[in-house]
């Protein structure tokens, strides 16, 4: 070797060296055996970050380049197009971006490109048909559009072509395997291809794995896949296929995995030759419209088969007895179709069976022993007709988490032996005919389950068990989240035990025949966010929350200690004197309803900061003075009832400011003046009521108020208007003129004085923030609340016409976001995981972990999500104006200087609540203008909270070895994987001088 080419080599590498940050000692330079040059350059999972360095082109007798999973970013030099040698480039799970370069396409000898998980956009360059040699074609999960050049097709030498997880517009070419006889796996998943699987897909020969799911293809599924041989792996759920399954599926005597899910045009049976492919090892055919029932003989030749999951068809029949040969079957989902019978005792002999679910079928008979199944976990068997005693047996079941037998008929006794499921976290028994199976009727069951130290969920509800709560329902696991045992006949009083749940979230007793005093102990419940004591016998001064009771005294000023309460229900009790001011401190209360009391407010109605308030209703109540002009901040209020009080002075003009509400009664009080111009604004106000007032001048026209009739408006002073409203009209004389002019003059000098008064306000809010005690989070589990609704994959995949590209708002390392209308009209952003890749489970878990245990108004908010063994989702508010880096980097967009400071105030409170007003802190992890979510209201909402952490007790960091995103991340957390809340806030740095600068961190002025 001349020095002059140890020179040039030494040189480039060098160079590439100090292009990067080097957290470690790297090696992987191999040099040929003759010639001494650098021959392969393997630097990968090496944690290196930087730009890849244009000095690389020249090691002119490179074949292999792979720098997978590092942390590289920037354009691809064109000098990489020089080398003319190379065989293998892998620059996958890397920040790489611009479009894929055309030059690609010299590198004549390259058999495998893989550039997976960058960003690269633009389209697929038609040159890289140039690369005759390519074997595998790897460009899964970047950020491409637009057709696929059919000369990929040509290239007969490819074995992998693997381009999911884009936005590719595209359809299959007709003869598409004509010119691929090698290919074994084609994976075209998450993209938009449209048209129909071609039947020549049948040529390919030597096919493996196909892979269509999640795109746009219609028409019938192919006979000729029935031809390919070799077929290990088939997707082609979440299409808009139609027809049925063909028979020739049978014939893919190699298939281990088949998923065609989510399609409600498939009908017919399903083919019965599928049940002889003996090297089946999973089967997805769940959210179609499949009829008929299953073989007798199913498990026959399915000696491999691990999970079966049909659930949400219209399969009938009974559940065969031959299920009990899959003797490796792990899950078993039967769930929402037309079963009858009884649930076969072979089940049972499933040594393998971890998860059954048999919910929401016509299945009747006893529950079978499970003696056998030592590995069952989950056994979800609501909404079916299942009788007969709940066996004793079933605590054989050893590490049994979730039992779930609700809505069925079973009866007798609740045995005592639940107590030996000491991996039990879920009890779910409500809605049947239990008793307590005890001459006393004491709940002996209670007992035995203070043995699960995991139980975090009871649910008894709707079975006639009578009796008193005993006193060693203290005893019970301090993890015990949710208590429901309403309508259950209950007597006696609420034992003071109780108060040693401390970890209580819900506590639901109502509709029972409780008697006496609410004790104090309650008191002690800090977590507790639901309480239901309503329609009981409950007398005495209070010291929780009622309805429906004899509860008399004052409300407690403590209330407003209670800083996780969400609901508050005091209606129709006998409660009297002020309502405390400190109630209203309550920043994350959802609903209060304290209607028909003898409440008045010689303390001020002061709710200006309840800024995440729903239903407010202080109806028939001695309510006397102004209504407060404070109410209109309530943005997010959606009804007020103040009626049936003595009410005076004006409706306030910032009534104007409540853009979500629906219902608005201010009827029989003694308000005057008019009716503001401001409330036509309302667009969502559905029902108004100001009858039984002393109200004048003109009732709107505009508006909402074109739908309101003259009920509305009934015994007033003096209003005018349409004659459909029955009132006299009014008249155009000039004091109405000169009022008017006056209202237009208030209104363009409005903006001028807003701008004052914001950031007034907004000092004031970022003191409270510094100043704002804990804030206990809403849980997940508060299932029976009303703000979590459940979801299925149906209506997701109906809220966006079948997750349509035109729907599709963004997407990140895990997966996709789309806009959607769900049935109700609502609109939402619906995050989409990829299970496919490699972490998509993990972060699915960690952003419900962080995000159920935070609420705040700058923080994204999950209405509920999705999730099944292949699907998961999350659904959050909908952000009608994106995200910050639109705002900052587009040219149709523009941020004023009061926007962007309005914007880091509230991304400011949102790290300030994450870090300090949490029992156990939580770190973003990932900070940036994209993950900056702005309302329609240019509110800031921080969201993806994929790769945060939760720090425990007592720790200040954490390690991780999942990286943020480059320029954003602390230098601490790139070079050492450990992070702390001190990350979030150098991320916060970095927006702040990017949203001032509008430069990116990567930008030359930083470097």
């Amino acid at each position: 070797m001349t020095a002059r080419n140890l020179n040039s080599d030494q040189f480039a590498l060098l160079k590439f060296k100090d292009r990067i940050a080097d957290p470690q000692m790297w090696i992987g330079v191999s040099c040929g055996i003759i010639h001494k040059r650098v021959i392969a350059l393997n630097l990968s999972s090496m944690n290196l970050r930087g730009t890849i360095p244009p000095y690389l082109g020249n090691l002119s007798f490179l074949l292999s380049l792979d720098l997978n999973r590092n942390s590289f970013y920037g354009l691809l030099p064109k000098e990489l197009g020089q080398l003319h040698r190379l065989k293998i480039l892998q620059l996958s799970f890397n920040s790489l971006n611009g479009e894929i370069p055309s030059w690609l396409g010299n590198l004549h000898k390259v058999q495998r490109l893989q550039m997976t998980n960058n960003t690269f956009t633009g389209t697929i360059p038609q040159t890289l048909v140039n690369m005759s040699n390519l074997e595998i074609f790897n460009l899964i999960f970047n950020q491409l559009s637009g057709q696929v050049p059919s000369s990929i097709f040509n290239i007969s030498s490819l074995t992998i072509i693997a381009l999911s997880g884009n936005s590719l517009p595209s359809s299959l070419p007709n003869d598409m395997c004509q010119h691929l006889p090698k290919l074994e796996g084609l994976y075209l998943s998450w993209n938009e291809f449209s048209g129909n699987i071609p039947s020549s897909i049948g040529k390919c020969n030597n096919l493996k794995n196909l892979s269509l799911s999640y795109n746009q293809f219609v028409g019938i599924i192919p006979r000729s896949i029935g031809n390919l041989s070799r077929l290990e792996e088939l997707y082609l759920g979440f299409n808009n296929l139609e027809g049925q399954i063909s028979e020739e599926i049978g014939n893919l005597l190699s298939l281990e995995m088949l998923s065609i899910q989510a399609i409600k045009g498939l009908t017919g049976p399903i083919p019965s030759p599928i049940f002889n492919i003996s090297s089946l090892k999973a089967i997805g055919l769940s959210e179609n419209s499949l009829l008929d029932s299953l073989p007798n003989d199913m498990c026959q030749h399915l000696p491999k088969l691990e999970g079966l999951d049909l659930i949400s068809n219209e399969l009938s029949g009974n559940v065969t007895s031959s299920i009990g040969k899959c003797n490796n079957l792990r899950i078993l989902s039967l769930s929402i179709n037309k079963f009858t019978g009884i649930i076969p005792r072979s089940i049972g002999n499933l040594t393998q069976l971890e998860e059954l679910y048999l919910a929401l079928n016509n299945l009747e008979g006893n529950l079978p022993s499970m003696t056998n199944a030592l590995k069952l976990e989950y056994l979800i068997l609501r909404g079916n007709k299942l009788s007969g005693n709940i066996p004793n047996s079933i605590s054989n079941v050893s590490m049994l988490k979730f039992l779930d037998l609700v809505d069925n008929l079973f009866s007798g006794p609740i045995p005592k032996t639940l107590g030996n499921l000491r991996h039990l976290e879920r009890l779910q028994i409500m809605n049947n005919n239990l008793i307590t199976g005890s001459a006393d009727h004491e709940w002996t069951f209670l007992s035995s389950l203070a043995n699960c130290r995991h139980l975090r969920k009871i649910v008894v509800s709707g079975n006639p068990l009578s009796g008193i709560l005993p006193t060693y329902i203290g005893n019970l696991s301090t993890s015990l989240q949710c208590f429901y045992a309403d309508h259950c006949e209950l007597e006696g009083n609420i034992p003071m035990q109780i108060g040693n749940l401390s970890n209580m979230l819900v506590l639901e007793l109502g509709y029972n025949k409780l008697s006496g005093f609410i004790p104090t102990s309650i008191g002690g419940l800090r977590n507790l966010q639901g309480l239901g004591l309503f329609s009981n016998k409950l007398e005495g001064p209070i010291s929780e929350s009622l309805w429906l009771n004899k509860l008399y005294g004052s409300i407690p000023s403590c209330f407003g200690n209670i800083t996780s309460l969400r609901y508050l229900y005091l209606e129709s009790n006998k409660l009297s004197s002020a309502i405390p001011s400190t109630l209203w401190n309550l920043n994350d209360i959802l609903e209060v309803d304290l209607s028909s009391n003898y409440l008045d407010n010689s303390h001020a109605l002061d709710v200006g900061d309840l800024r995440s308030l729903l239903k407010l209703n202080l109806s028939r109540n001695i309510l006397t003075g102004d209504i407060l002009s404070t109410f209109g901040g309530l943005k997010t209020l959606v009804s007020l009832d103040l009626s049936n009080n003595i009410l005076h002075g004006h409706i306030p003009e910032s009534f104007g400011g409540l853009i979500s509400l629906e219902f608005l009664d201010i009827c029989n009080n003694n308000l005057s003046g008019v009716i503001p111009k401001s409330l036509e604004k309302l667009l969502y106000l559905k029902y108004f009521n100001v009858s039984f007032n002393r109200l004048e001048g003109e009732i709107p026209i505009e508006g909402c108020f074109s739908n309101f009739s003259s009920t509305s408006f009934m015994k007033n002073y003096a209003l005018c208007g349409p004659p459909r409203l029955l009132v006299p009209p009014c008249k155009n004389d000039i004091h109405k003129n000169s009022k008017m002019t006056l209202l237009h003059a208030f209104r363009y000098s409005l903006p001028t004085i807003g701008i004052v008064i914001v950031l007034i306000v907004l000092t004031i809010i970022y003191r409270r923030c510094q100043s704002r005690g804990t804030t206990l989070p809403i849980r997940d589990d508060l299932l029976s609340l009303k703000t979590l609704r459940r979801i299925s994959h149906y209506e997701l995949s109906q809220a966006t016409n079948g997750f349509e590209e035109c729907n599709m708002l963004g997407f990140g390392s895990f997966g996709y976001v789309y806009k959607g209308r769900l049935s109700d009209g609502m609109e939402v952003a619906i995050k989409v995981f990829n299970l496919q890749i490699e972490g998509a489970f993990q972060s699915f878990d960690i952003e419900c972990d962080a995000m159920r245990n935070i609420v705040h108004r700058n923080i994204a908010k999950v209405i509920t999500c999705c999730s099944s063994v292949d699907f998961k989702a999350l659904v959050f508010d909908y952000m009608s104006n994106g995200n910050l880096e639109k705002w900052l980097h587009s040219n149709n967009c523009f941020l004023d200087i009061i926007q962007r400071v309005n914007i880091m105030i509230d991304v400011a409170a949102a790290v300030e609540h994450l870090h300090n007003e949490h029992p156990t802190p939580i770190i973003h992890c990932d900070l940036k203008p994209s993950n900056i979510l702005l309302d329609e209201d240019m509110v800031a909402h921080v969201g993806d909270f994929g790769i945060a952490k939760l720090l425990g007790e007592g720790d200040v960091m954490k390690q991780t070895m999942t990286l943020a995103t480059i320029g954003y991340m602390a230098p601490e957390f790139g070079s050492t994987g450990i992070v702390s809340i001190k990350c979030d806030v150098y991320s916060y740095g970095i927006i702040l001088i990017e949203t001032f600068t509008k430069k990116k961190p990567t930008d030359n002025l930083f470097c």
